[in-house]
């Protein structure tokens, strides 16, 4: 990863507005920063999220809150709890999230 032509900058997650993704179950809220091609998210999963698509995008992903089911479409599964991190590029491994309780992630893609 390149990280070029973002200045020095603090961002005060609880003054972005959070915009709300329906999954199949359940649902979303996004609170998103854009830095150029550089997303950067706060997202905090309602319990008995299950996303309705299977990912394609690459992302850094840490578990700030809360237990992340993440299922790979080829069947594999991992449980990610307060700590915990996860690294994926664009178009290696499909992919998709589900809580049963509800999570708060943060999110660099």
């Amino acid at each position: 990863m390149n990280i070029s032509d973002i200045p020095f900058g603090i961002t005060d997650w609880s003054e972005i507005q959070a915009t709300e993704h329906p999954g199949e179950t359940g649902v979303a809220h996004w609170r998103t920063q854009q830095f150029g091609a550089l997303r950067v998210r706060m997202v905090n999963y309602s319990p008995g999220y299950l996303a309705d698509h299977w990912c394609h995008k690459g992302h850094i992903l840490l578990c700030l809150e809360g237990e992340l089911h993440t299922e790979l479409e080829d069947g594999r599964r991992f449980v990610m709890t307060t700590g915990m991190s996860y690294q994926v590029a664009d178009g290696a491994e499909a992919h998709r999230s589900s809580t049963s309780t509800g999570a708060r992630l943060f999110i660099v893609d």
